[in-house]
């Protein structure tokens, strides 16, 4: 969430970042600014009222002992008047305030001033690409084709079982799906991130503080029954971690990476987009987050970025890194970078990763902290992929097929047990 004593200090700023999004930003930040003025005339004339009722309050008994009834009695009716506005005033105030919080969470984070403008994945800048590594097979297929073929992952038994996205993985390829969760897990750690197993369902403040909730409550699932929510990443339950926390600064950068499944129930669009391991309801991701101060933030995403790129490298799969536009960017992000891999059988770039800076937005929504001198401040919270898998797996499945199978990378093959997947 943006802070209101931000808007209050530099609206222009603000502005001119929002409208990165798209949002029409001047009429907003206006309209925010005035109910702040009306909600703080209103809670000082609260306090006015409060103050002179304090001090008639004491008055009377005066009155009363030096034999002053026409004031005492004055007093009296004006405290009874008082009594009666101050919590008209207090509700007023209150509504307003809850006013303000309202308007200021239907707002996205503000781009940072690198961000390019756009309204879509259109406006996404190349930052680089690294796609000749080597030439596809003559003869690779689209992965569906493969594993249906090889009886490697069964689409169907997931409809069976549960329904469309929620595929199952069968002897050699459920073994490196483990491999991969495995080698990113011992990837990031080997970095310096520590490695913790969290809950895969939420409650309803933990969806708010990382800023899922309530922007993107229609794609969670919803466990209606206790009020929890199916994870969309471990980003969340990660997070959640340290809300309502204040840090000890020496404890700063903290680093964390998690495996989970994720759980997403807007699978996105329709085609060729969406099949095989496109697009899942149910897809497992390992996750990176670090939580830092503002002024270290950039160059720890800047260092994310790195580490993703370098654990996709390790991979020999071709690549590229996109900086998203104010449009293509997530409700919570400042500033995100987009890893994407060739798929070659079907001629097209799969996201894989995405590295953002949120900034406070979320450190406020969540009021972690970090102690420093004199008051404490809202930390920095970022987080990315490291991996997510299924695309990853699919851009295998086709980057590596040879005569002999599907080449198993050098780096994965002491997790998977076997050089080929045939």
């Amino acid at each position: 969430m943006l802070r209101l004593a931000d808007l209050r200090e530099a609206p222009e700023l603000w502005i001119q970042r929002l409208k990165k999004r798209g949002i029409p930003a001047e009429s907003i930040v206006e309209h925010i600014l005035n109910l702040d003025r009306k909600h703080r005339d209103l809670l000082q004339l609260k306090e006015q009222k409060q103050a002179e009722l304090n001090a008639l309050s004491k008055h009377i008994g005066q009155y009363i002992r030096e034999g002053a009834a026409e004031l005492a009695a004055e007093a009296k009716q004006r405290t009874g008047s008082l009594k009666s506005e101050i919590p008209i005033l207090s509700q007023e105030e209150e509504a307003m305030e809850a006013e303000i919080k309202s308007v200021l969470l239907s707002l996205p984070n503000a781009p940072h001033a690198s961000v390019p403008e756009g309204k879509d994945a259109s406006g996404n800048s190349l930052v680089r690409s690294v796609d000749s590594l080597h030439q596809i097979w003559a003869e690779a297929e689209p992965h569906w084709d493969l594993v249906a073929r090889k009886n490697w992952i069964d689409f169907e038994a997931g409809v069976k079982v549960t329904g469309a996205g929620f595929p199952v993985y069968w002897g050699k390829a459920a073994r490196l799906q483990r491999a991969l969760i495995q080698y990113f897990l011992d990837f990031n750690t080997q970095k310096g991130y520590t490695e913790v197993q969290v809950p895969f369902l939420v409650n309803e403040d933990s969806g708010f503080g990382t800023g899922q909730l309530p922007d993107k409550e229609g794609q969670m699932y919803h466990a209606t029954a206790d009020d929890f929510y199916l994870i969309p990443t471990a980003e969340v339950p990660v997070t959640n971690l340290f809300r309502d926390t204040i840090l000890e600064e020496s404890a700063l950068p903290l680093k964390c990476t998690a495996y989970s499944p994720c759980f997403r129930r807007e699978a996105g669009s329709y085609g060729k987009d969406v099949r095989g391991l496109n697009r899942l309801h149910q897809f497992d991701k390992v996750e990176i987050v670090q939580i830092c101060r503002p002024e270290h933030s950039y160059s720890a995403l800047e260092e994310m970025v790195l580490h993703v790129e370098a654990l996709i490298k390790s991979l020999d799969l071709p690549y590229r890194l996109l900086k998203l536009c104010g449009g293509d960017m997530g409700f919570a992000a400042a500033l995100t970078y987009d890893f994407e891999v060739y798929s070659g059988a079907q001629q097209r770039w799969l996201e894989v990763s995405s590295v953002s800076n949120f900034e406070a937005f979320q450190a406020n929504r969540l009021k972690l902290r970090y102690r420093t001198e004199g008051k404490p401040q809202l930390a920095h919270t970022l987080n990315g992929s490291a991996l997510a898998l299924p695309r990853i797996l699919a851009a295998l499945l086709e980057h590596h097929q040879t005569q002999e199978g599907v080449r198993i990378p050098d780096v994965l093959r002491p997790y998977a047990g076997f050089d080929f997947l045939k």
